[in-house]
């Protein structure tokens, strides 16, 4: 098996949204605000390659939303998905899996393209993997999360026949490949964990966003159930410092990965590194 890094590009979200009940007074030393109050985050995959399957955890905004869209998150940098696979060899229709851990579109948008004025898969030999309570919560969202899950990013995965649901008793996946459901960001947020060079690596999603998210009480306004979150993160870091786990960060705009160290104020961040560093 071998992992790699896939840069899609950064973006912008409000930086109180995402630190919550922490004053701006502590996160701004953390992640630097721009004037309008945005901080910059990225949009970092993962890919997995094992035998003859290439799989490909979440796939950041995509580039198929109008100008208004990309004016309210503000895409820079100048990674892309397509230049980040070219960097290690491959192209989207390598691609064999892609597993989506939520639909919020910073985590799908790059699932469909279009073709004129078809919506299409940009994956066109993969298998997108979602799960079916997930689905449901995602097509069928509360008012509060409405804006996250977009129906373009979405719909067009079932309808073109290449969506399957996973079962956790029945992965479909190479073995050193675990799914774990965590459900305070959204229901049924999905994590990978991956046995890679004799250490676990977990793909955080939204569990934890950033380095910066380490700290029990940071937790994200755009949490569903922060309390839930709350709980998770404690039990999550709590197993992870004691296995020696690596956190690979989807959204850090600096570090991938880290270990962690369990001090006399709790549990921090030990070692930050690359995932080429292994």
């Amino acid at each position: 098996m071998k992992l790699y890094s896939i840069n899609t590009g950064h973006f912008k979200l409000d930086g109180g949204a995402m630190f919550g009940v922490v004053p701006k007074s502590i996160w701004n030393k953390l992640n630097p605000a721009d004037e309008n109050n945005m901080c910059s985050w990225a949009l970092r995959c993962l890919l997995i390659e094992d035998g003859n399957r290439l799989i490909l955890v979440d796939n950041g905004l995509g580039d198929k939303q109008d100008a208004k869209f990309f004016g309210h998150y503000y895409l820079h940098g100048n990674d892309t998905l397509d230049k980040s696979l070219a960097k290690h060899g491959f192209n989207k229709n390598d691609v064999t899996d892609v597993i989506l851990t939520h639909l919020h579109f910073d985590h799908c948008g790059g699932s469909i393209k279009k073709e004129g004025d078809l919506l299409v898969p940009a994956f066109k030999n993969a298998t997108y993997w979602s799960n079916e309570r997930h689905w449901k919560w995602a097509t069928e969202p509360n008012a509060r999360e409405k804006a996250s899950f977009l129906k373009e990013n979405i719909l067009p995965i079932q309808e073109s026949g290449q969506l399957k649901f996973i079962e956790q008793n029945q992965l479909d996946f190479p073995q050193g490949i675990g799914i774990k459901e965590f459900f305070g960001h959204t229901d049924a947020m999905m994590l990978p964990y991956c046995t890679y060079k004799e250490k676990t690596i977990v793909f955080m999603a939204d569990l934890l966003p950033s380095i910066a998210h380490i700290p029990i009480p940071y937790v994200m306004a755009y949490d569903m159930f922060p309390l839930t979150t709350l709980n998770e993160k404690k039990s999550f870091l709590t197993e992870a410092q004691q296995k020696d786990y690596i956190l690979f960060f989807e959204h850090d705009p600096q570090v991938e990965c880290c270990n962690l160290e369990l001090t006399e104020k709790g549990i921090k961040a030990k070692d930050r590194f690359k995932l080429e560093e292994l």
